[in-house]
């Protein structure tokens, strides 16, 4: 072989070489992205210069070919693209940091849309992370060209000669390295191609078997598109998930080049929604498993597809840098997420409905941390709610009626805000709380009752649902924030727990004056609520006394335990401060039920009750521990129960029991 040439390849910053070699990409595995980057790259320059005219042959069919030898320890990755000559060789490959694709795009970029991958010039250096030889052969596809042979053993040190290749493209060959062995294995190179080049424009084979799939759905117009190659695109990605509630498809080219799939996941509860999901993409180059800086941080749990070559990368592709144009790219995904949410409420209500539950997570999300998407889809922001609409006339054709609830299943009906109040704007002008915190708080026209837990408020939902009052379901992990952010949106507006207060309509009002007991000189009511204060002896509890109403004495709660707002609210800041689980707290109110048959059977046995010799009453500690038993109901309704009182009620349950058995 004739030695041509024999030199030093020019490094443009001091002893950077030993640098490339093992620190330029914190995975070795990368080099083969790179390598097979170039080689499409090559291929797409090639179309380049056909197109501008100085290529007449036959471009032929693109194609990247590895191949292993596993006695020679070799790994090469071949190319039929553009190829290079000896001066490009010593131009390109020769000079470390010197990219040839930002200057090959500025000269033929008016000719062609073709995408160049590479950008930073070090790719191919990659390949010393991993090999203790790397050579080159390469024929450019200029008439008259010779073919070239580039070698180096991982040292400044090359050479170049004469090669024997007498096709047009590049082929290069490491030798790999003992410890790096793996990269022989045709199992780690397919996984590494499906990994990084799956989606890669030309067919990538390895020993003559295509090992890619080539297509970018995310590059498709969406009007090429179905349902099924959407979900078959999510189930290629996501092997093991449930299919997705929707998807968000982003195309545009100004003033940013953007491609993807963004798809809305059923949320699991070990989801971790701080951190990305959705995959990163140059040129349908696999980047990265996140793209954190790039999607809004409400959306971060959304899975799919980024690709765009306009996101600024470092030297190694590895990782994202702030700028600008990424908070307008992440701007940018944030209003076609608010669009495609706005289309599918107005499109199709009982799709979104449906997946309200999950849909509700990033929507609230979005709604405390981007004030420009809560604008966009405030509009759009539905709850669960116990209304019931009225049986639709079968002539009635009212397509102006907008209500969520309509299109919602009937065990699961859904409402706006605005649908809710105007609803029961008349009533609530007409009622008002009837246990407050303060004498002096302001009587709201537009109130909203609410209910976090369906299960242990179930009582309390009943008692309102009664009485004709709507309540709202805010019952999510985030819910606790969000009635905090609307009422800072909608001030005038009072937002009331169905357990915080008691409405005047849930009251028995009665203007006759009660009957006092000559014997005490209290009335009944005041009996009972001294009853129950000697019998619970809590200092910390307040007790009040009133009469409920409700369809039948029965069906409403002999006792309620109540927990003011503002006091409950302060709580749960404080525990969330403190990272610490919400207690329930000593002080809270008893509503003591004079109209339930329980606690006036209970007035009249403390009546009965005889003073034994002894000094005791076997009615009075009937009556104490019923006081007991009914004040415990009342706790587990709120989740008051701790496992020592647990175990008291339980006790307790037994002793009444024993004691009615024995009447």
């Amino acid at each position: 072989m004739t030695v041509l040439e024999q030199g030093n390849i020019t490094i443009h910053t001091e002893n950077i070489f030993p640098i490339i070699k093992k620190s330029l990409y914190t995975d070795h595995e990368i080099f083969l992205r790179e390598l097979i980057s170039n080689g499409v790259d090559a291929i797409g320059k090639l179309k380049m210069v056909s197109f501008a005219g100085e290529f007449s042959g036959e471009i032929g069919e693109p194609a990247i070919q590895i191949s292993i030898d596993k006695d020679k320890k070799t790994l090469s990755i071949s190319d039929n693209g553009i190829g290079m000559s000896l001066d490009e060789v010593k131009k390109y490959i020769n000079q470390v940091a010197f990219s040839s694709a930002e200057e090959f795009i500025e000269k033929y970029q008016k000719n062609s849309d073709q995408q160049i991958i590479g950008h930073f010039g070090l790719g191919f250096y990659s390949s010393f992370m991993v090999a203790s030889l790397v050579e080159i052969d390469t024929l450019s596809c200029r008439d008259g060209s010779t073919p070239v042979h580039w070698s180096c053993d991982g040292s400044p040190s090359f050479e170049i000669s004469e090669s024997s290749r007498t096709e047009r493209g590049t082929t290069i060959t490491l030798t790999l390295q003992d410890e790096e062995a793996e990269y022989l294995e045709p199992a780690r190179i397919k996984q590494l191609v499906k990994t990084y080049c799956d989606f890669m424009p030309v067919a990538i084979s390895l020993d003559g078997e295509v090992i890619n799939k080539q297509k970018a759905p995310w590059k498709e117009s969406p009007q090429n598109l179905t349902k099924e190659d959407y979900l078959e695109f999510y189930r290629y990605l996501y092997p093991f998930e449930e299919d997705p509630l929707l998807w968000v498809h982003l195309n545009t080219d100004y003033p940013f080049a953007l491609n993807g799939i963004l798809y809305f996941p059923k949320l699991r509860p070990d989801l971790d929604l701080t951190k990305g999901q959705a995959k990163l993409f140059c040129n349908q180059v696999f980047v990265s498993d996140r793209c954190d800086e790039v999607i809004p941080k409400f959306l971060l749990p959304l899975r799919g597809v980024i690709d765009s070559t306009d996101i600024p990368l470092n030297v190694s592709r590895s990782a994202l840098t702030s700028d600008r144009t990424v908070r307008r790219i992440s701007d940018y995904i944030s209003k076609k997420v608010g669009d495609r949410l706005k289309e599918l409420y107005h499109d199709d209500r009982e799709a979104y409905t449906k997946g309200w539950e999950d849909l509700s997570t990033f929507i609230k999300f979005g709604c405390l941390n981007d004030d420009k998407f809560k604008k966009q889809i405030e509009d759009i922001i539905i709850y669960r709610t116990t209304f019931t609409a009225p049986p639709a006339a079968p002539e009635s054709t009212d397509e102006g009626n907008d209500d969520a609830w309509k299109s919602a299943t009937p065990s699961l009906p859904y409402t706006t805000l605005n649908e809710y109040l105007e609803r029961n704007k008349e009533r609530h002008a007409k009622s008002a709380p009837a246990t407050t915190e303060s004498e002096n708080e302001p009587k709201y026209e537009n109130r909203v009752f609410y209910a976090t837990d369906e299960a242990s408020q179930a009582p309390y939902i009943q008692l309102h649902k009664s009485q004709g009052l709507e309540v709202l379901f805010l019952d999510s992990f985030i819910d606790t924030h969000f009635v905090s952010f609307l009422e800072r949106e909608h001030s005038d507006i009072k937002f009331s727990r169905v357990d915080a207060e008691l409405d005047s309509s849930l009251i028995q009002s009665d203007d006759t004056p009660e009957i006092i007991d000559p014997n005490t000189n209290k009335t009944r009511s005041e009996q009972i609520q001294e009853i129950f204060t000697t019998a619970l002896n809590k200092p910390k509890v307040t007790i009040r006394t009133e009469s409920l109403k409700g369809d039948n004495t029965q069906s409403t709660p002999p006792a309620m335990v109540l927990l003011p707002e503002f006091m409950r609210r302060m709580r749960e800041m404080s525990a969330m401060m403190q990272q610490q689980a919400v207690e329930f707290p000593e002080e809270h109110i008893l509503v003591v039920n004079t109209a339930h048959p329980l606690i006036q059977n209970l007035a009249n046995i403390n009546k009965g009750s005889i003073v034994g010799a002894e000094g005791n009453s076997p009615n009075q500690d009937l009556v104490n521990l019923v006081c007991h038993h009914i004040y415990d109901l009342a706790l587990m309704a709120q989740k008051g129960v701790n496992a020592d009182g647990m175990n008291a009620f339980v006790e307790r349950s037994n002793q009444v029991l024993t004691k009615l058995t024995e009447r």
